[in-house]
């Protein structure tokens, strides 16, 4: 992979160029081998408590919202206040991060952060929390989301180098799911025992352990990267970059697709517990952290594979959007938390994968904006797709709302897979192997052979 400027007109090969069936073999490697890096040791311990504590907000501020004003729509809206810069300044966002040192930009970043949780913390505490201010809170994260999340992801080539990118990307997963396992039972516990405004002030006071894992870096230990000089026209030139593979581009509306209309569970499972089984908190706790196992074991198993495989982005999503439609279907609340296990290791495959994909297919100089638009479109489409679908539910009913959203992302991958098969001059091989029906992509010209054989 080329690391020069120039790469973004003329990219040398690179193996994540070929189509989806012609990917090379994985190569497996230690689960944990990035850890035995000391700079990616303490970034990673800092996340896993900061995780925790973004996990115990994001339960805590769906259910106070719901609490204050009984709509599933409104739980929309917040989700989609907080996700609504990535859409309309991510790019901008990238930019920044391909100019900034990462290390210093993630310290202004995760502090404005942790002030405004302990800021909603204390409007919570004291008893004069109103809807409006929970609105302003996810905004204002949202905001410092635009370079924090670009910013993070690609700061990880540069504390491991792109040997350990796969195992560290696939690890940073398996840390934010696991925080899902602890986060959203610690939060159900506070919410039903004191209240939401401790889970508020945990979150924000949780910020300490990353600040303190980044101030302990060692800077001459960081793998350097070319930041892109201040210039005109750098925005374009990114979105060319990327219109211009198809590696990058359609994994990127897939997950569009996805983002938008998928994985939108603060709308979906909060419907279900309240309206659908009338569990209330505790329910939709236990929902998540379910959802989060599966993430784990997802995230875990894409640290073995060596190598992101588009065509298993692909099963994955489909998978992910049949086992949507399933849960919608559920009779009872155990079978429906019980699917959740599934929906996540399914759901955090289809994020793994596209997120190493992209990142190591990507010039390091164009990286921080390649990695904004990905974020910007994951992220961003939730902002037009939560009020949406906290529409379809609060109209149709919490059922009608998750199939709808199971059965746009199993189209988008059906279409988006053919795509891609297309492009790379594959066509459908349906035959027998080992006594088994075998159905897969297979180049033209080998199954132009096959007769002939």
């Amino acid at each position: 992979m080329s690391s020069g400027p120039g790469a973004a007109s003329a990219p040398a090969p690179d193996p994540h160029d070929s189509p989806p069936a012609s990917d090379p073999l994985p190569r497996k490697s230690s689960m944990f081998s990035s850890l035995k890096v000391r700079n990616y040791r303490l970034f990673f311990m800092g996340q896993v408590v900061s995780n925790i504590g973004t996990w115990m907000q994001r339960i805590a501020q769906d259910w106070l919202v719901l609490s204050l004003t009984g709509s599933s729509a409104a739980v929309g809206i917040t989700t989609a206040l907080q996700f609504l810069p990535m859409l309309l300044f991510g790019l901008y966002g990238g930019v920044l991060v391909d100019r900034l040192r990462k290390r210093p930009a993630l310290l202004v970043t995760q502090s404005s952060m942790a002030l405004t949780a302990i800021a909603l913390a204390v409007l919570t505490l004291t008893g004069h929390v109103q809807v409006w201010h929970v609105y302003v809170a996810a905004f204002a994260v949202g905001l410092a989301t635009v370079v924090d999340n670009p910013a993070r992801q690609s700061f990880v080539s540069e504390l491991v180098g792109p040997g350990q990118l796969q195992n560290a990307v696939s690890l940073n997963s398996a840390n934010f799911q696991s925080a899902r396992l602890v986060g959203p039972a610690v939060a159900g516990l506070l919410i039903t025992g004191v209240g939401t405004g401790y889970a508020f002030l945990f979150n924000g006071l949780s910020f300490i352990a990353p600040l303190t894992g980044l101030l302990l870096m060692r800077a001459r230990e960081l793998h350097v990267v070319e930041r892109a000089p201040r210039g005109k026209g750098q925005l374009r030139e990114g979105v060319r970059y990327v219109t211009g593979r198809p590696e990058l581009i359609w994994p990127i509306v897939l997950v569009g697709f996805v983002g938008t209309f998928a994985f939108n569970f603060p709308v979906y499972l909060s419907a279900f517990a309240d309206d659908v089984f009338h569990a209330g908190a505790g329910a939709y706790s236990m929902f998540n952290t379910l959802m989060a196992v599966g993430s784990v074991v997802g995230a875990l198993l894409a640290a073995r594979r060596g190598t992101a495989r588009l065509r298993l982005l692909i099963v994955a999503a489909m998978a992910f959007g049949a086992l949507e439609i399933l849960a919608a279907t559920t009779p009872t609340l155990w079978m429906f938390a019980l699917l959740m296990i599934p929906l996540g290791l399914f759901g955090m495959t289809v994020n793994v994968t596209t997120n190493t994909s992209i990142q190591m297919s990507t010039d390091p100089a164009m990286r921080g904006r390649v990695m904004a638009l990905y974020m910007m479109i994951f992220l961003g489409g939730s902002p037009v797709g939560a009020p949406i679908v906290g529409w379809i539910t609060d109209t149709y009913g919490a059922r009608i709302g998750l199939a709808a959203g199971g059965a746009v992302a199993a189209l988008a991958a059906a279409v988006i897979g053919l795509i891609l098969a297309r492009v790379g001059n594959l066509r459908l091989s349906v035959g027998w192997h080992g006594g088994h029906p075998r159905v897969r992509f297979v180049p033209r010209e080998q199954e132009a052979l096959a007769p002939a054989a």
